[in-house]
């Protein structure tokens, strides 16, 4: 990768938090993306390449639909209540990899309508 590259990883915000029985495996999983995220930040930062994690909460998905059967438990586990959508996240990572992020590195970055609030 060249010199001043962003790496941007997607996680989950059950890689802090767990709430759920049966998402043990899982969550286990995002808190090793998440700590791989801030480790490599480390060993990349001199030559300029940011390393960061996205942890979305619930997102409408094709997986993980706003009206399936594990929709309103996850929208009551929300402070706002709701899903989010696929163009938030995808609004964080644009700003994480660009150049008004640069000195943003290491960083696991939630958004997830306040579920781990």
């Amino acid at each position: 990768m060249k010199n001043g590259g962003r790496i941007i990883m997607i996680g989950s915000c059950v890689g802090e938090r767990c709430m759920t029985p049966g998402l043990v495996p899982y969550s286990a999983t995002k808190g090793a993306v998440k700590m791989f995220a801030q480790g490599l930040s480390r060993e990349v930062g001199s030559r300029g390449i940011t390393v960061n994690n996205i942890q979305p909460g619930p997102i409408d998905t094709d997986l993980n639909p706003a009206s399936g059967e594990w929709a309103t438990p996850q929208k009551a586990a929300t402070a706002l209540g709701r899903y989010g959508s696929v163009d938030e996240v995808a609004a964080l990572v644009a700003f994480v990899a660009s150049p008004e992020a640069a000195y943003i590195t290491g960083a696991n970055l939630t958004v997830d309508g306040g579920t781990n609030a």
